[in-house]
């Protein structure tokens, strides 16, 4: 049973088939706090992206047999809960996203936006 109040979930780009390949456990993981999310709420191991100002750019960490995995949304924009990228992070480089995987979470919330602004115009709001 669906609470009436759940916000839909929108995968961008291939971060559902990303998340498909990743061990079952970070797959739950994720997918408890994505449905936190949808119900408005935050998950105890989320936190705001830096970089994306303030809270609206979400990242979940989950560690599992010394590998370090991830999992972007935002909640930008009002309704749907977009999840951007989710990734293992392989840079033995401390703490910090990588590069590479910013641009693409960039290029991914640009393509959120499109896609909000089309379910927006579709709709009549």
């Amino acid at each position: 049973m669906k609470p009436d109040h759940l916000k839909p979930l929108i995968w961008i780009g291939t971060s559902r088939r990303e998340l498909r390949a990743m061990p079952q456990v970070v797959q739950s993981e994720f997918g408890y706090a994505l449905y936190l999310a949808q119900l408005g709420g935050v998950h105890r191991k989320s936190k705001p992206l830096k970089g994306f100002g303030g809270t609206r750019v979400m990242e979940i960490v989950s560690d599992h047999r010394g590998n370090s995995y991830r999992c972007i949304y935002t909640v930008r924009f009002s309704g749907p809960v977009y999840v951007l990228h989710t990734f293992q992070k392989k840079s033995r480089k401390g703490r910090e996203t990588p590069k590479a995987e910013i641009e693409l979470i960039q290029q991914r919330l640009r393509e959120a936006e499109r896609v909000m602004r089309v379910e927006r115009s579709a709709t009549g709001e």
